[in-house]
Formats: structure tokens, sequence, C-alpha cells
């Protein structure tokens, strides 16, 4: 099996059927919308159509408008269309992280060469919503509540080390978000041995609403701590 096999047949497999509390609802995009299996796999065959070793970036988990979309983490479908040069025939999505991290891919080299190099999966592969005082649903993540990471934690683990099983370089992972995510991955990570080194990022959206004008330094910066493991 190719990198991508691998990767479809995670993604074509997700799923989570455990209560979860009260007010908040998975998100499980392969399960949601029939063309995010096929966008996926379009793009995972385009990009990973072989059998050569990449280094792990971990997002948190899918959000609504980009990996909810289009199944392919911090990719919503403009840059789908624009950036990985495939079709998109639903409603057009823009999310502030899939903008700085095609920034940064363009920096690097390209979507080809940076594909080539790291694969970008999310330490919980299912995203959450919760619905609001409005009524209206919200991104929620695997952290915000420890009830709900209680729920997810063997599901977690699970997933985490599928991923691995795809093909993944074991001397160092990327983890993006330089917070809650990053505790929750070091200490699995001491407790696991899964990565020699783990090295955590500030995470796209942080930087996007946060430190905007600062952009291109924090692409630098990506760009520095990724080129370090060559």
């Amino acid at each position: 099996m190719t990198f991508a096999d691998r990767t479809l047949t995670f993604n074509r497999n997700l799923d989570f059927k455990d209560p979860l509390p009260e007010g908040i609802s998975i998100m499980n995009p392969f399960k949601d919308d029939e063309q995010i299996m096929q966008v996926s796999t379009q793009f995972y065959q385009k990009f990973y159509h072989d059998q050569k070793k990449r280094h792990l970036i971990l997002g948190i988990n899918p959000g609504r408008l980009g990996a909810g979309v289009t199944g392919i983490p911090f990719t919503d479908t403009k840059r789908l269309k624009e950036r990985c040069g495939i079709g998109y025939s639903g409603k057009e999505t823009h999310e502030p992280s899939s903008v700085f991290m095609y920034d940064m891919i363009a920096a690097y080299g390209g979507t080809d060469k940076f594909y080539r190099d790291f694969f970008i999966g999310a330490v919980c592969p299912l995203g959450f919503t919760l619905l609001n005082p409005k009524g209206r649903d919200i991104n929620y993540n695997y952290y915000d509540s420890k009830a709900l990471q209680d729920s997810i934690y063997n599901f977690i683990v699970d997933h985490i080390e599928k991923q691995i099983a795809f093909g993944i370089d074991k001397e160092t992972c990327f983890i993006l978000g330089c917070g809650k995510n990053e505790k929750f991955f070091r200490k699995l990570n001491d407790e696991k041995g899964y990565f020699r080194k783990v090295v955590a990022l500030e995470h796209p959206r942080y930087i996007m609403q946060y430190q905007a004008k600062q952009k291109e330094e924090f692409i630098l910066k990506y760009l520095g701590v990724l080129r370090s493991i060559d």
C-alpha cells in the first residue's frame, strides 16, 4: 500500500460512537458529505502516491471551514482549488489558518515539495462543535473540557498510532499550538515514546487572529524549524 492508500483507509474508517458530554457533537467530514471523500482521495493520490517516509505535523482537530469541508487539514476550498489544483463544486470556504499554511508552504517550495516531506494530521482526527446559547454550532477543541478529553482519550491514542503507521519518521514530531495541544501531546509522547523529539510551533489560527502583522516572521520561523531536520 502507498502512503495515500493508508491515509485514505484511515479516513474512510474514522468513526466515534461513544457518548459525548452534553451539547457537544462530533464532526466527521468523511461521514457527513460524500464529496469530501472524493476530494480528499484526489488530494492524497496526487501528493502521497508513494512509499516515502514523511515527518509528522499534528494540529488540534478539524475545523468547520478547513478539514471539515475538504477532509484535508488546514485546507479550505479556496486553497484546495488555487494551490492544490483540485476542483470543488460546493460552497466556497475561507479559513485564515489555511491562508497562513499555504503561504508558508509556498515559501517552503510549493505543495509538491512540502507534501513530499511532511504529512499534516491532527492529535484528534475528528472535530467537535458546541451548541452556543444563540443556538449556533461553534468549533470546539478536544481539550476545551476535561470531560470531552477523557471521553475521547483512547480514541486519540489509537488514532495517533495509526497515523504514525502511515510511514512516519519517528525522529521529530511537530505540534501546532504552544499551549494545551502541546502540553497534552508532550505528556502522551513521554508516556508512549512515539518520537525522540517534539517541537511546538504557534498555531496558524493564533497567528492570524492575534499576530497577523507578524505573519511573515512566523513563516520564517516555521521554515527555519521545518528545514532544520534536513
